[in-house]
């Protein structure tokens, strides 16, 4: 009786780790699929921020050469 309820219950404590085993497997794959994505997302925003960069150096550019030619003129 003893020994019957130990065998079942280490069973039982068998495929609970092995389900929990494939469930960290999963989450593992996810979480590397998930860094990969947030790591091509920060790709993004930078590449993004370094555009609006350069706009924003050439619309201060354009002013500037506007002053000039505002000055030139009078």
């Amino acid at each position: 009786m003893m020994k019957e309820r130990l065998e079942q219950r280490l069973k039982a404590l068998k495929a609970e780790f092995d389900a929990g085993q494939k469930l960290l497997a999963e989450y593992e794959t996810k979480q590397a699929s998930l860094r990969e994505t947030l790591l091509r997302i920060s790709g993004a925003i930078q590449v993004i921020e370094e555009e609006l960069q350069i706009l924003e150096e050439g619309e201060n550019n354009d002013l500037a050469v506007e002053k000039e030619a505002v000055v030139v003129e009078n």
